[in-house]
C-alpha cells in the first residue's frame, strides 16, 4: 500500500502547491491514499478571520489554514477522485503549552481523520528561523524542546501521532546533540504516547534535509519498538511536487529491520493497520 500521511498544500503558509495538483500527482504516482495535513501554529501565527494583523517572518505570511475553505476543498476532491484515490482530512497542530485551549477548540469544530502533533516553536519563537536557539546553549534548547513535547503529550489527547519527534536536530547549527543526554525525556514521551493509544511518524524529509539519520532517529525508532509501540505512520512532509511520496519504500525497509511489521492509516481518528 502506497500512502503519504504528511502532506502540505497551498493552505499552508510555506507551500504554494495547489491541493488539487497534490491529489492529481498522487494519483499519477500510483498512490492509494493521502492525508492532507496543513499547518496550524497558534502563537506564532494567526487565523485568517481573527481580525488580528497578520505578521510576516522571512517574507512569509504567518497565518493558519482557512478552515472552511480547506474542509470544503478536501470534501470536493475526495468525492471527485473517489474511484482513484482515498483522500483523508488532517491537520498538523504546531502546539505549545499555552496554545492547548485554541487547539482543543479547533479540534471540536471539524470531523478530522488524523492529527499530527508537532512542536515547531516554543514561547512563539521558531526553530527554523533560529529565533528560539538564540541566546541559549545547545543543551538548553535541546532539552527545552523535549520538555515542551513531554508536557504536551501529558496534557493533550486529541492527536494521532507525534510529527518528526526529534525535529530540533534539523535546525541545530552546532551539530548533533548526543542522544544520551535526552534519552530519558524521549523514553518518558514514548511511554506516554503508548499509554495513550497514540503513535509516531517516520518523516522521510530527513533525506532532503541531508540528515545522517532517519527522522526520528533509528535509536528512537528502536526504543519505541522495544517499549511496545506499534502505531506508526509514513509521511514525506511534502511542500512541493518533488517531495510527494518520496522515500517510502526505504522507510518501510528500515522499520522492518528494526522489527516492526505494520504501519497505519487513519479513519475518523482511528488507526488502521497494514502490513509493511
Amino acid at each position: 500500500m502506497f500512502v503519504d500521511y504528511h502532506v502540505h498544500t497551498d493552505y499552508s503558509d510555506d507551500s504554494d502547491y495547489p491541493m488539487e495538483d497534490v491529489v492529481k500527482d498522487a494519483i499519477r504516482l500510483g498512490m492509494d491514499e493521502i492525508c492532507i495535513t496543513d499547518h496550524v501554529d497558534y502563537g506564532a501565527k494567526v487565523d485568517w478571520d481573527s481580525g488580528e494583523e497578520i505578521p510576516y517572518c522571512a517574507g512569509l505570511l504567518m497565518v493558519n489554514v482557512d478552515y472552511p475553505a480547506y474542509v470544503e476543498e478536501i470534501r470536493r476532491l475526495r468525492e471527485r477522485y473517489a474511484d482513484r484515490i482515498t483522500v483523508k482530512m488532517g491537520l498538523e497542530f504546531g502546539m505549545q503549552k499555552h496554545t492547548i485551549p485554541q487547539f482543543e477548540a479547533l479540534y471540536k469544530r471539524y470531523p478530522f481523520d488524523f492529527i499530527i502533533l508537532s512542536v515547531h516553536q516554543i514561547e512563539d519563537k521558531g526553530f527554523w528561523s533560529q529565533e528560539f536557539q538564540q541566546g541559549r546553549t545547545q543543551k538548553e534548547y535541546n532539552e527545552r524542546y523535549y520538555e515542551e513535547l513531554l508536557y504536551l503529550v501529558k496534557h493533550y489527547r486529541n492527536y494521532s501521532v507525534l510529527g518528526h519527534l526529534d525535529l530540533v536536530l534539523r535546525y541545530d547549527k552546532l551539530g548533533i546533540y548526543p542522544f544520551r543526554y535526552v534519552k530519558h525525556y524521549v523514553e518518558e514521551i514514548l511511554a506516554e504516547v503508548i499509554k495513550s493509544g497514540k503513535g509516531i511518524e517516520i518523516n522521510t524529509s530527513s533525506h532532503r534535509y541531508g540528515l545522517t539519520d532517519s527522522t526520528p532517529s533509528r535509536e528512537i525508532l528502536t526504543m519505541y519498538h522495544e517499549m511496545g509501540g506499534e502505531i506508526l505512520t509514513l509521511g514525506s512532509d511534502s511542500h512541493a511536487p518533488a517531495h510527494l511520496g518520496t522515500y517510502m519504500e526505504e522507510s518501510k525497509r528500515l522499520l522492518k529491520e528494526i522489527g516492526f511489521r505494520h504501519f497505519c492509516t487513519y479513519d475518523k481518528m482511528q488507526p488502521l493497520f497494514h502490513e509493511l
